[in-house]
C-alpha cells in the first residue's frame, strides 16, 4: 500500500483446550519455531513468543491489511496439526476457541517483550487465569464469563 505508514503492535494470548498443561518443555522450542514460521509467511513481524504448558503469548508488529482473526486462526490450526502429526501426545491436541489481543505503543514494546519472555517467573507468582482476567480489566475489555476460556480447576 503506497503512502500508508503504520506502526501496530499486538500482544496475542491463546490457551490450550481446557487449559491443560500439554505443551511439554521438550517440544517448546520446536513449536515456537514452527509458529514463528507461520507468522513470518503471513508478513507480520514476530517480536516475542513464549509457549507455556497451557497457553501461548505472541507479540507481533502487524500491517493494516492483515486480518488478525485470520492470522490467529491459521497459527492455531497449523500448530495443532503440527503437534498432532509429531505425535507428542497420546490424544488429540487442540487450542481453545478464541483469543485475547491487546495493542501497545512503540514505547511499551521492550516492557512487553520482557513480560512475554519471563512468563515462567511470572507464573510462579500468578496463575494464567488471574493474569488473563487482569489483562482484560486493564484494557477495559468487556467480557462475559461464559465465553472466556474453559478453566480447569486451579
Amino acid at each position: 500500500m503506497p503512502n500508508t505508514y503504520t506502526q501496530i503492535y499486538i500482544h496475542i494470548v491463546f490457551a490450550v483446550h481446557a487449559r491443560e498443561n500439554l505443551i511439554d518443555l521438550r517440544h517448546k522450542e520446536e513449536l515456537q519455531k514452527f509458529i514463528a514460521g507461520i507468522i513470518t509467511k503471513k508478513e507480520p513481524k514476530l517480536l516475542a513468543i513464549n509457549c507455556m504448558p497451557d497457553h501461548t503469548h505472541l507479540l507481533i508488529s502487524i500491517l493494516p491489511n492483515i486480518v488478525l482473526s485470520d492470522l490467529v486462526r491459521d497459527v492455531k490450526n497449523n500448530s495443532s496439526r503440527f503437534i498432532n502429526q509429531k505425535g507428542w501426545l497420546e490424544g488429540k491436541f487442540r487450542w481453545q476457541r478464541g483469543f485475547g489481543a491487546f495493542s501497545y505503543g512503540h514505547s511499551q514494546i521492550d516492557r512487553v517483550v520482557k513480560y512475554i519472555l519471563n512468563q515462567e517467573a511470572h507464573h510462579a507468582q500468578k496463575k494464567f487465569k488471574q493474569e488473563y482476567l487482569e489483562m482484560l480489566d486493564n484494557f477495559q475489555v468487556s467480557y462475559d464469563n461464559k465465553y472466556l476460556f474453559e478453566w480447569i480447576k486451579d
